[in-house]
């Protein structure tokens, strides 16, 4: 099978590696060379029936932007859904509409106009209680604000203010839920869903979850606050009343729901939902997930196998290696060691490119140093052990991932 990603980071190394680990995959396609990509990988640059027999999309804009529905247009199946679906993502405020309609327990909330003089008296006057900021629409990881006090409201709405783009002229002022945050992911065909291993994403810079919300620093799976059992219920309680609900207003969703769920005292409730893998939540999950391929073709072409996907027993780490000045105004250009691979950790590239022969970091987030084991220690062992293998100059990482 002839199979093409889109996008270029650590989430879609992370696919590309455990891929090309199948021997149903004949070739890995690519719009454009990354020092990343395995062996086996071209660059292709059109996307067509005859060429193509799956495509899967990493990141959210390509499927906001109508990617699916233009695969669906060329008969090349797609694992994604379709632009009218992606607003789950793309739109705060549909996702809340939409999860009030299925009946899915989620934050209270207000949408307000960033215009709107409203807006000040709304989010201070929810402030006393802790309050939560967001860009309506995609915002790259930098429109959600959390705040505990009135001053941080006000930085908030200055930044939101200043955010370049569209992204930010709607605002969900949102009450600031408590207790640890977990993610789970299904796969859906649009009927059917199964669901895969829990996961932690680690999204603030500092050890504490102190600082900045940045991309994500880290992610473990499973995540030991949520149970197989708790993963099914999550299933039964948000996933399939949402999907439900889609199909009630005709629309298509093909590929991953993933629910960002807070575990609040009186049971799980929503934050966001995205429409695609996080990052770097899929480094952790492909290094326990054994066999992807079918159950993505079986998503994208309308028909999941039966029975459940294939899962190593364990857990996985996944440690993100940041440029010095991440998430603002990362310093690009540090030599990186070369990595290396070992029976239990690997290293994915993300934000790196090659000058000169040699790597270097080009991004933000530049690898993802991922280890995996019987128990979550060892998977963090492994982890670390791989991160120290390549740190370069000035290189940030957290060192709290998992705990």
């Amino acid at each position: 099978m002839r199979v093409r990603i889109v996008g270029v980071g650590g989430r879609e190394m992370a696919l590309a590696w455990r891929l090309a680990k199948d021997p149903n995959v004949t070739q890995l396609q690519v719009a454009r060379p990354h020092p990343g990509w395995p062996s086996r990988t071209v660059v292709v640059d059109t996307l067509n029936a005859e060429q193509t027999d799956l495509v899967i999309v990493g990141p959210e804009a390509p499927l906001v932007d109508g990617l699916a529905d233009t695969c669906a247009a060329q008969g090349i199946p797609c694992f994604g859904p379709t632009a009218a679906a992606a607003q789950l993502e793309a739109s705060k405020s549909w996702a809340k509409e939409v999860m009030l309609a299925a009946g899915v327990s989620t934050a209270a909330h207000h949408t307000v106009a960033l215009s709107d003089p409203e807006l000040d008296r709304i989010a201070l006057h929810m402030a006393a209680d802790g309050v939560v900021l967001k860009a309506d629409g995609l915002a790259g990881g930098k429109g959600v604000f959390v705040c505990d006090e009135a001053d941080d409201v006000r930085r908030a709405l200055v930044a939101l203010r200043a955010h370049p783009g569209s992204a930010a002229k709607q605002i969900v002022v949102e009450e600031r839920l408590t207790g640890p945050e977990t993610s789970v992911f299904g796969i859906t065909d649009g009927t059917r869903i199964v669901g895969l291993p829990s996961s932690r994403d680690h999204k603030r810079l500092f050890d504490g979850a102190l600082g900045p919300n940045t991309g994500g620093m880290g992610a473990i799976a499973p995540d030991p606050n949520m149970t197989a059992e708790g993963v099914e219920t999550v299933l039964r309680q948000v996933h399939e009343p949402v999907l439900a609900e889609l199909r009630k207003r005709g629309l298509s969703y093909r590929g991953v729901l993933y629910a960002g769920l807070m575990l609040t005292p009186s049971g799980p409730r929503v934050l966001e939902f995205n429409i695609r893998f996080g990052d770097p939540e899929c480094q952790a999950l492909m290094a326990l997930w054994t066999d992807p391929l079918r159950w993505l073709y079986g998503a994208a072409t309308g028909c999941l196998p039966e029975g459940q996907p294939d899962i190593a027993d364990g857990a996985a780490c996944c440690v993100v290696l940041a440029a010095p000045g991440y998430p603002t105004k990362p310093i690009r250009g540090a030599l990186i060691p070369t990595p290396q691979e070992t029976p239990s950790s690997t290293v994915f590239q993300a934000g790196v490119a090659l000058q000169a022969g040699a790597l270097t970091a080009a991004g933000g987030r530049v690898l993802g140093a991922t280890g995996w084991g019987a128990t979550l220690t060892q998977a963090r062992t492994h982890a670390y052990s791989a991160a120290e293998s390549v740190r370069f100059d000035g290189a940030h990482i957290r060192s709290d991932i998992g705990l």
